[in-house]
C-alpha cells in the first residue's frame, strides 16, 4: 500500500527533512538528491495501473529560464500518470523540486551543454530504478557546469505539484 497521490509533496517535503533539509530551503543539494531518491522508491496510489505505462518517471532537468531572471536552476522531477475513476484518460501531474542558483564562473555555459535533462526514465520501483538513479547522477557528473551546480548552495528552491496535462 503506497502513499495517496495527492500527498505526493508532503511525503516528500517530510523525507527531505529527515535528510536534513526543506523543500523551500534546500542548503545541499546531495542530501535533496538523497530524499528525491528515497521518495522515488514509495508506492503512490491512484496511478495509472497499466502494466508498461508511463505512470510513473522522474527527470532531472537544468538551464537558465526566464523565470529565475536567467540564473542556473536545477529541478528533480517525479511524473505520475493519475487515474481518478472511469475509463478517463489519465492526468499527469509533475512534483518539482526546483532549485535555483547564484551565478558563477563554474555554472557559465550550463544552459550550453548538448543536453538539458536526463530525459525520462519509468524504470518500476526496486533495483532498476535505483540503477537508473545512479546512472543519471553518474551521467551528470561528466558536466563540470553540473558538477558545480551539486556543490553550489541554492539560493532559492521550491517545491510544486501540478497538473501538466
Amino acid at each position: 500500500m503506497g502513499i495517496p497521490w495527492r500527498s505526493s509533496a508532503e511525503a516528500l517535503a517530510q523525507i527531505m527533512r529527515r535528510h536534513g533539509t526543506d523543500p523551500g530551503a534546500v542548503g545541499d543539494v546531495e542530501a535533496a538528491w538523497g530524499a528525491f531518491g528515497e521518495f522515488l522508491h514509495v508506492e503512490v496510489d491512484g496511478i495509472d495501473p497499466e502494466p508498461n505505462s508511463d505512470a510513473d518517471g522522474f527527470i532531472v532537468q537544468w538551464g537558465r529560464y526566464s523565470l529565475n531572471d536567467q540564473r542556473p536552476s536545477l529541478s528533480f522531477t517525479r511524473q505520475l500518470a493519475v487515474v481518478d475513476g472511469g475509463d478517463r484518460q489519465p492526468e499527469y501531474w509533475q512534483l518539482d523540486l526546483h532549485m535555483i542558483f547564484d551565478d558563477g564562473p563554474e555554472l557559465a555555459g550550463i544552459d550550453d551543454l548538448d543536453i538539458q535533462d536526463t530525459g525520462f526514465s519509468f524504470e518500476p520501483i526496486g533495483p532498476r530504478r535505483a540503477a537508473e538513479l545512479a546512472a543519471m547522477r553518474t551521467g551528470m557528473a561528466r558536466y563540470p557546469q553540473l558538477s558545480a551546480v551539486w556543490r553550489a548552495t541554492p539560493v532559492g528552491s521550491a517545491l510544486s505539484f501540478e497538473c501538466v496535462c
